[in-house]
């Protein structure tokens, strides 16, 4: 758990931080389709729901992602 929050306090590289910043972007886009007050087709409400996991995903590994490893 140490190593975790090591990693999570290390600095990270430019291109991680721009996938993290795009990661965060797509499940807030889709989390914001996902609770629109209209109806939508359920195929667009579960293609949201699988883009806000992986941008949940790779905002995550992103961050935890160090250089001179």
């Amino acid at each position: 758990m140490n190593q975790l929050a090591n990693r999570l306090k290390s600095p990270t590289p430019r291109f991680f931080k721009k996938l993290r910043n795009i990661g965060l972007a797509v499940a807030t886009i889709a989390t914001t389709i996902i609770a629109a007050p209209v109806a939508l087709p359920a195929v667009i409400v579960k293609v949201a729901g699988y883009l806000a996991v992986a941008g949940g995903v790779l905002s995550t590994v992103s961050q935890t992602t160090v250089e001179g490893e």
